[in-house]
């Protein structure tokens, strides 16, 4: 009896099958900077599935939910940006996951703001939390879902403090809606793979006259 009721608490708290993680940086000081957008896409996803993201654990702030009947671990960080691959390995090691069952949801300034791109795999691009995340898991094939958020315009603007920066109110309603088309992304990657996420939304831009 003892060894039933056991396997059945594993079974209720066990059986993650993907992890969501957003890319950022901790802290109040970059709160609704351009390279915390992938926060705020976790944090919208973690709302659309009643989830709370304020458990620590693998270096991270982590909560779970259910995407069509698969049960997901949502992932937020704490490492700062160029660390964040610490906490995804952690994270898919101790539930014995393929990096192919990690999905990323960060910044990209070579897309304007209001687009996004759904991606298999592919190079860091640039971006600190990518390499990272390649470094520790020996592999790029990951799906990751990226959300632009414009290039400088300047070319010798300090690239840090431009994704360190804020947005104006026009790109902050163009970002907006893409942070919300990623996470439906994310989920679509889940529920119907990358390949269909990437056809439905990779062509997709902000249209400014619906909002």
């Amino acid at each position: 009896m003892l060894k039933l009721f056991q396997n059945r608490a594993q079974g209720q708290t066990g059986n993650i099958q993907w992890v969501i993680a957003g890319l950022g940086n901790p802290g109040a000081k970059y709160e609704g900077t351009r390279h915390n957008v992938g926060f705020l896409a976790l944090d919208l996803l973690a709302q659309e599935l009643d989830a709370t993201v304020n458990r620590s654990r693998f270096k991270a702030l982590c909560g779970e939910g259910v995407i069509d009947g698969q049960r997901v671990l949502l992932l937020k960080p704490q490492t700062f940006m160029n660390l964040s691959g610490e906490a995804t390995r952690e994270a898919l090691s101790w539930y014995k996951l393929p990096i192919e069952r990690l999905i990323v949801l960060h910044d990209d300034i070579s897309l304007p703001p209001g687009r996004i791109r759904v991606r298999a795999k592919g190079s860091d691009g640039g971006h600190n939390g990518l390499k990272s995340i390649i470094y520790q898991h020996g592999s790029d094939a990951f799906p990751r879902v990226k959300i632009g958020v414009g290039m400088p315009p300047r070319a010798d603007y300090d690239m840090p403090d431009w994704v360190l920066g804020t947005f104006d109110a026009a790109d902050g309603r163009a970002v907006t809606d893409a942070i919300r088309r990623s996470v439906s992304a994310a989920r679509e990657i889940i529920t119907h793979g990358t390949a269909s996420a990437a056809n439905l939304y990779n062509a997709t831009d902000f249209n400014p006259e619906s909002r």
